[in-house]
């Protein structure tokens, strides 16, 4: 669709259409939705050439849409696509913001308060399920903010969510959600890695783990999906790199500290990604923490 046609309204806005985002916003126009698209990646965009509004700029975007999502990678990215001088904050009809991204609590703060001045209403709406459930139309997403929005912008969230939950009023509360999932998540996985490798030394055959695990105490995402779909066939791309995930330690380690814990699960746990990041490189994807559990036992999880 031409950007050039202003005369044109979307039903909502996307911005940031990486991994996670693309295929979140291909659902919403799956689902019949008139959507308006910005990345920064010309490419990105081109995808929906035929689909939506390609726009050029955030404040574009939220020129041609009421409601706007942001799905982007950093806080600093956060900022300038809607506090910025080309920012969605000088979109003439933007009146609702759902925020998916995990930037913690700051700047979500920070956020709300700028584009509340505008009259912006905001709901804090993180997703989890990774790229596999974008692609699905499978993610959970959690939210907080005032109940009303939550109820209206339903119709969308369900467009590439299978489940949302409310949270409470409070915009922030949605992002500590997200950082105890993602604590818990890279836990598993490395954790589940290391102990199957073990096994795997000893002799057991990973099918056989895999089955007395997922039928036991100790089953977890990791085991169910991400060791077995990401790990086993060596492909070793699950979607998702350890830069994300030391950024959601991170703000994770800082909640732990608000709340008055020395996390020694966090130091343990992000050392194993640390390691992993200096056998490869920090754009690596996450499930790549199994190598160096495996070449310091001279195994791979793999099918023999």
């Amino acid at each position: 669709m031409n950007v050039n046609a202003t005369q044109d309204q979307a039903d909502i806005a996307f911005i940031g259409l990486g991994k996670i985002g693309r295929p979140m916003a291909q659902r919403l126009v799956d689902a019949g939705h008139k959507v308006a698209v910005f990345d920064i990646n010309p490419d990105a965009m081109n995808h929906f050439s035929k689909s939506a509004f390609l726009c050029s700029s955030p404040e574009d975007a939220a020129n041609r849409a009421e409601v706007v999502v942001g799905c982007l990678q950093t806080v600093a990215q956060y900022y300038d696509a809607f506090l910025g001088p080309n920012g969605a904050i000088n979109g003439k009809r933007f009146k609702t913001y759902i925020h998916v991204g995990t930037t913690g609590r700051e700047c979500v703060q920070k956020l709300e308060a700028g584009l509340s001045e505008r009259g912006v209403r905001f709901l804090d709406a993180p997703v989890t399920g990774g790229a596999a459930g974008a692609v699905a139309g499978t993610l959970a997403v959690m939210a907080s903010g005032d109940r009303a929005i939550f109820d209206a912008v339903q119709p969308f969230l369900s467009s590439y969510a299978r489940k949302s939950v409310y949270l409470g009023s409070e915009p922030g509360q949605a992002q500590v959600m997200k950082l105890v999932n993602n604590m818990l998540s890279a836990t598993n996985l490395a954790a589940a890695c290391e102990v199957m490798v073990v096994g795997a030394k000893a002799g057991l055959s990973v099918d056989a783990m895999l089955e007395v695990i997922n039928n036991g105490s100790g089953q977890n995402n990791a085991t169910a999906t991400k060791i077995p779909d990401n790990i086993v066939p060596r492909g070793l791309q699950f979607g998702s790199s350890l830069n994300n995930v030391f950024k959601d330690l991170g703000f994770y380690q800082a909640e732990a500290k608000a709340a008055g814990i020395d996390s020694d699960i966090y130091k343990t746990v992000v050392g194993c990604y640390k390691n992993a990041a200096s056998q490869g490189t920090a754009e690596d994807d996450i499930v790549t923490v199994v190598r160096p559990f495996e070449r310091a036992a001279g195994v791979e999880l793999k099918r023999r």
